[in-house]
């Protein structure tokens, strides 16, 4: 994916689904979600064991969010193992077939799952792969 396209990306959509969002402000997904939250996004935390993060309600996982939220998804930002990545994508592909969304898979640094990835993209998502959404939107937008 080109820069270009991932500047698009960040400039569009602003309402993120962090599956794998920590609680642990000394964690990735914790940074990059509060990095995105004070730069305008909309944050909305997937992670079974936790009721809030950031201020934010979670949920147990995609499809058990209420339909209104389900609809306002853009990106499903992912920080699971690749190994994990399919059910995520699975849910997301259920999200869009129902709703139309979400538009974007973005797996986060280290993170790859190429047959994942394929599935997404025969359903119209686009996806990004082994990239950080806050190095990028630091990079392309703020830099």
């Amino acid at each position: 994916m080109n820069r270009e396209a991932l500047k698009q990306i960040l400039s569009k959509f602003r309402t993120v689904a962090i599956v794998g969002l920590s609680r642990d402000p000394s964690k990735d997904s914790y940074q990059v979600a509060e990095y995105l939250k004070k730069h305008g996004f909309k944050i909305v935390p997937v992670n079974p064991f936790v009721e809030e993060v950031l201020d934010e309600k979670s949920y147990r996982s995609l499809l058990e969010m209420p339909a209104d939220v389900q609809k306002s998804l853009e990106i499903v930002d992912i920080f699971r193992p690749s190994a994990d990545v399919p059910t995520t994508v699975d849910q997301a592909v259920q999200l869009r077939r129902q709703h139309g969304v979400p538009h974007v898979i973005w797996m986060q640094l280290g993170i790859t799952n190429k047959e994942a990835a394929e599935k997404a993209q025969e359903t119209g998502l686009t996806v990004v792969m082994n990239r950080c959404m806050k190095i990028e939107h630091h990079s392309l937008i703020e830099g």
